[in-house]
């Protein structure tokens, strides 16, 4: 903080590790930022851009940490005390030497080329470090949020904020819960049916949490106005996303894709699919915008009426990035939980089968449910993602690259 001669203080721009730096540089001790005359002479490495090599040593050229660029220097290895960053330099210089199908091995110096793609790699990763960092920030799950790029040199996305929960559009009203049951042990003695009961729906979920209704059929949770408490085993969407996963660059034109980092169990919730909801009106007149632009991200809310849609565009979370399969191992789910209104169900994605960690993610663009009552449960997921054109009433023929055994080689 500064403060000036009236009392007014603001906040400083710059971190404490910036701060340290300038300390550092202009060589002044600082009790609270612990620079000391022991210290002084120790500077972070922000990251390696270029290698060299001599019968003697071992050579990087290494960018200092709230330094310009102007001020790096050629360091022997032995000065260098970051093997972390030692080891991604050198990962990404053999990716480098093999994608242009050249010796692996360590040369006694890179080429111009070589050299700019690493720092261009290591200013990447800096970027999805920062973008990575607000995500888990912002998020209010369980599951933490990984970034990880190794294909290409796209960073985060533009215009994409990050919600927990559905964006209410202009003109959208959500009415909350009016009522909420009176069970004092919804899974083992539950009160007139519980919440599922109210609706002549059993409940959706075992006591482990896992669903066990048929896609198609509604889940009715428990919500804020129930006398059961959080523990309570007819609340897991609400709960939010509670697995680790990780958006990634796939490697074959498919763009971002999520993979879980944890093991996930059959008939599991894994994510709900969140955005902004707009009336199906505003759904169209954006559906031909995004059709010019190649990118849309439309979900019908068509569970009773074909009235609203999600648009996860420029608003969503982390199912945003999560891609097509034909053989998928997400489905799609139709809840409730503090809102009733039957034309703004939440969507929630449960596992299929049992899913390993590192695996990705996926459902169907186009799922056929086979619906247990027609009036009641009917869904159809007008949907299409990046790269994707398509607008929510008019469909168009796009080439699948899902790769599985079962691929229909078009998605619409």
């Amino acid at each position: 903080m500064a403060e000036d001669l009236n009392g007014c203080s603001v906040s400083c721009k710059l971190s404490l590790d910036d701060l340290q730096a300038v300390c550092r540089r202009e060589r002044l001790h600082c009790k609270e930022l612990q620079v000391n005359k022991h210290n002084i002479d120790d500077y972070e490495v922000e990251y390696l851009c270029d290698y060299k090599k001599s019968k003697e040593q071992e050579l990087y050229l290494v960018k200092w940490k709230g330094f310009p660029e102007s001020a790096n220097t050629w360091e022997p290895r032995k000065n260098l005390k970051c093997k972390k960053l030692m080891t991604q330099f050198h990962e990404d210089m053999e990716r480098e030497l093999r994608r242009q199908k050249r010796r692996t091995t360590c040369p006694k110096r890179l080429d111009k080329d070589v050299a700019w793609i690493l720092v261009q790699k290591a200013k990447l990763r800096q970027r999805l470090q920062h973008w990575e960092a607000d995500l888990n920030k912002t998020r209010n799950h369980p599951g933490r949020i990984f970034v990880l790029n190794e294909v290409d040199l796209d960073g985060p996305p533009r215009d994409f904020t990050y919600i927990n929960t559905y964006k209410v559009g202009e003109g959208i009203v959500l009415n909350e819960m009016a009522v909420g049951c009176e069970c004092k042990d919804c899974f083992s003695d539950p009160v007139g049916g519980c919440c599922p009961g109210a609706s002549l729906h059993r409940l959706a979920y075992t006591d482990k949490g896992q669903v066990r209704v048929r896609a198609g059929e509604p889940i009715y949770e428990c919500n804020t106005r129930c006398s059961c408490d959080s523990d309570c085993p007819n609340r897991v969407v609400q709960k939010g996303i509670p697995f680790d996963l990780c958006i990634f660059k796939t490697g074959n034109g498919r763009g971002w894709g999520v993979r879980a980092l944890q093991h996930i169990k059959k008939n599991t919730f894994v994510m709900e699919y969140v955005g902004e909801i707009i009336t199906s009106d505003e759904a169209e007149k954006r559906g031909h915008l995004y059709d010019r632009q190649g990118a849309t991200y439309l979900f019908d809310l068509d569970y009773v009426e074909d009235v609203y849609t999600v648009d996860a565009a420029h608003h969503g979370n982390i199912s945003h990035f999560v891609n097509h399969s034909c053989n998928p191992n997400l489905q799609v789910y139709n809840v409730f939980i503090d809102n009733l209104d039957e034309r703004l169900p939440r969507i929630a994605l449960f596992s299929t089968r049992p899913i390993r960690a590192g695996e990705e993610l996926t459902f169907d663009y186009k799922m056929q449910i086979d619906p247990v009552d027609a009036e009641s449960t009917r869904m159809d997921s007008n949907f299409s993602l990046a790269g994707l054109p398509s607008s929510p009433k008019k469909r168009i023929r796009v080439e699948c690259r899902c790769g599985s055994d079962t691929c229909r080689k078009y998605l619409f």
